[in-house]
């Protein structure tokens, strides 16, 4: 039986549903710029489909724990540890129970040491455990970010990572991916490429509203209209939504924020008593109290545990004779045949580099490098050469053609590099199939805006003959493909 989620209404007056077992399946990105009416949205969601799935919040600022209302327990993360909340969260998977994890009051270092520890444990969960449940995160770029910020690397690669598994390999254990986010730009591209549905906000941003335009298959001219939209209009594409491009006004909540917005009240008329207020017995007056410093937190037993077990691996390290960095010609073998290895066992279905390089670097290990020859750049780069069925270094013959993509997003190098080889080595144009397979999607239609966007940033170009065959051309290398 078919589950519909009444969102609100379109253009024309009529109900706008979303269909709850498809959103299960295919994820969802929500943007706007604060105050666009995100928060409303998702409240509107979670409370339309209460009752109907498991629901899991994960809130950072505790607007969301209002919906006790329905059935909801919170989770106050201040109150507990790493090693409880992921102890929780297992508990969440096995009782199917609807929370909201509220992350108020910690910094951001914290708020994603906690959404890191109990995203993965959700991810984690045994088999027998692998019930559907819509997970929530608002803010997402708070978690999944582009770059590093102010937090430790390891941090972020950890809260990254989860973020990664939640929207990337959630799907089959019963989790479905539902983000917010105020700025696109912001957002790793890995995480918000992998929904297939899309609820798009008001934004002013030039940058933001390209890739809003992008997701939904819009032009870019057709991205001034993402600028006009009211306060709780969004644009909605995708499966579980609607075939084109649709705008709905979100439909009303019950339940709100626990502090709302204050609201203008009128001034009081000081008059000319103004000054009198002001400075009158200003001498006399006490000094404010300034507020306690807070007590330096004492380290938990597992943070001390911790810290010994790193004191006592770099002591090892240090009495360790140093081990001399091989050779790059006995490098470079090592890592096409890891290489090669990834993408067959792919079967053409790609990971994100994130996930992709944590395997690369156990099988450089494995192979006797202590550590991995290339950092994360290198190896978004490398595995998509791969997978065009470049195995040697691309910067060493494919120079201009590295060069000539660097205007394009990086997951779209492989789609790129597999043309290119195409059209240096004369053989037939790529079949769309196959350009939708490397670049990590079933749908075709995504593969041919792919083509064209390509095409429209010069890179290519497409041609077709009387007879109906295709060909394309790369003017910038002087190579073609075969018609085909």
């Amino acid at each position: 039986m078919r589950i519909a989620v009444d969102m609100g209404v379109g253009p024309t007056g009529q109900s706008v549903p979303i269909d709850l077992e498809e959103l299960l399946a295919t994820r969802l990105l929500v943007q706007g710029n604060s105050g666009s009416g995100k928060s409303h949205l998702l409240r509107r969601l979670l409370e339309q489909s209460a009752g109907q799935v498991q629901q899991v919040i994960i809130d950072p600022e505790g607007e969301y724990v209002t919906l006790e209302k329905y059935g909801h327990t919170a989770i106050e993360a201040t109150r507990h540890s790493e090693t409880e909340i992921a102890k929780l969260a297992a508990r969440i998977r096995e009782h199917r129970l609807s929370v909201v994890l509220s992350l108020e009051g910690l910094e951001a270092e914290g708020q994603m040491r906690c959404a890191a520890s109990f995203l993965q444990t959700l991810f984690d969960a045994p088999r027998e455990h692998w019930y559907p449940a819509l997970v929530v995160v608002d803010e997402a770029q708070m978690f999944a970010p582009t770059q590093g910020g102010d937090v430790p690397e390891d941090v972020r690669r950890a809260s990254l990572g989860a973020m990664t598994n939640l929207m990337c390999r959630g799907r089959k254990r019963g989790l479905a991916g539902i983000i917010a986010t105020q700025r696109l730009a912001k957002l790793a591209k890995n995480v918000a490429a992998e929904a297939s549905n899309f609820l798009m906000g008001r934004t002013f941003l030039d940058i933001d509203m390209a890739r809003a335009a992008d997701l939904l298959g819009m032009e870019r001219r057709q991205a001034e209209q993402i600028r006009d939209l009211e306060r709780g209009q969004f644009l909605g594409l995708g499966p579980a939504i609607t075939r084109r491009p649709l705008k709905v006004m979100i439909g009303a909540v019950e339940t709100g924020p626990p502090d709302a917005a204050p609201a203008l009240t009128p001034l009081p008329e000081a008059g000319e008593n103004a000054e009198a207020l002001l400075f009158d017995g200003l001498a006399d007056m006490p000094e404010p109290t300034p507020p306690p410093k807070p007590e330096p937190a004492s380290l938990a037993s597992e943070t001390m545990m911790e810290k010994l077990a790193a004191s006592v691996a770099a002591k090892r390290e240090a009495d360790e004779p140093p081990v001399p960095a091989p050779d790059a010609a006995e490098v470079e073998p090592i890592v096409a045949s890891a290489l090669a290895e990834m993408v067959a066992e792919e079967d053409g279905r790609p990971r994100s580099s994130a996930i992709a390089y944590q395997d690369f670097a156990v099988r450089c290990r494995m192979a006797g490098l202590r550590e991995p020859p290339l950092d994360l750049d290198a190896f978004g780069r490398r595995i998509a050469a791969a997978r065009a069925g470049i195995a040697e270094d691309p910067t060493n013959d494919w120079g201009d053609a590295m060069e000539a993509a660097e205007a394009l997003p990086d997951d779209m190098l492989a789609p790129f590099l597999l043309i290119a080889k195409a059209a240096r080595e004369g053989a037939p144009s790529p079949s769309e199939e196959a350009i939708a397979a490397i670049y990590g999607t079933a749908s075709l239609s995504r593969a041919r805006r792919l083509i064209d966007y390509i095409e429209e940033r010069e890179l290519i170009v497409k041609r077709t003959d009387m007879a109906g065959k295709t060909s394309i051309t790369l003017p910038g290398l002087g190579w073609t493909t075969a018609a085909a």
